[in-house]
């Protein structure tokens, strides 16, 4: 291995040193498509409840890795509480949604998109606009999902 496939972030930090808010949070990058042969890591830090819209990935797993808070995340017609150290695997073609829960100041939460598809397009896209990203069908559609409903209201 030689030190060009190495990338070493920071904590706190994204791969490229960006700034990505979504309103509610923010994300860094951590492992991108081009470092890894396909395979695409973000860490998610929120400052407030709530999260994404309900949708589906036709092409990804997500992975999600609780590291900081509380989380609620519904994959199919199954609901889970995530605590710090829990993970969960929500498999492509199945709808999920998941939000920031816990009465702590601060949600953290390690995301994993396997294979990456569109997806490092998607949140360089949505997060322009410092917001939770639109509930506009066709952007979703775009970047190899299906949108199917609103946030957790939590």
């Amino acid at each position: 291995m030689t030190d060009t496939q190495i990338h070493k972030v920071l904590a706190g930090e994204d791969r490229f040193g960006e700034h990505r808010g979504l309103g509610i949070s923010e994300i860094s990058f951590k492992v991108v498509p081009q470092d890894s042969n396909g395979l695409f890591i973000i860490e998610n830090t929120f400052h407030a409840k709530g999260g994404p819209a309900k949708h589906l990935h036709f092409d990804q797993d997500e992975w999600f890795y609780a590291a900081e808070g509380e989380f609620l995340i519904e994959i199919g017609p199954d609901r889970f509480t995530m605590k710090p150290g829990d993970s969960l695997l929500a498999p492509r073609k199945i709808p999920h949604v998941w939000a920031f829960a816990g009465n702590s100041p601060r949600g953290r939460m390690l995301i994993t998109f396997m294979p990456a598809g569109k997806m490092e397009d998607f949140f360089r896209e949505v997060t322009e606009a410092n917001a939770m990203p639109p509930q506009d069908p066709e952007l979703w559609k775009a970047h190899g999902m299906e949108l199917l409903g609103p946030p957790l209201q939590v």
